[in-house]
């Protein structure tokens, strides 16, 4: 769909972008933090960055994308997962990784 409306529309001067956030530190997460500590600890050491990510985060790669500096940006899927997808290709919430 992401791919689609940017061509269609991109003529008209309306560009279209998807944001791919991992696990973000949300009430949803939180309460699954909460829930089981182990779960938690072990989604987070599955993530590269060796932490979840903020919200102000992906509200910072919507800001870019929405800014005029990335006027030229169409058509682009922005993975913000802390190298979650990058170290495997396939999310891993055990904590193992593909090595």
């Amino acid at each position: 769909m992401t791919r689609t409306t940017a061509i269609e529309y991109a003529r008209k001067g309306i560009r279209c972008n998807a944001v791919c956030p991992g696990a973000i530190r949300t009430p949803p997460i939180i309460k699954t933090i909460e829930a089981s500590r182990d779960q938690g600890k072990s989604m987070e050491r599955a993530i590269p960055m060796g932490r979840y990510g903020e919200p102000i985060e992906i509200a910072n790669v919507v800001l870019f994308l929405a800014s005029d500096e990335a006027s030229y940006v169409n058509g682009a899927y922005i993975v913000a997962d802390g190298g979650l997808t990058a170290q495997t290709g396939i999310p891993s919430i055990t904590g193992d990784s593909a090595d």
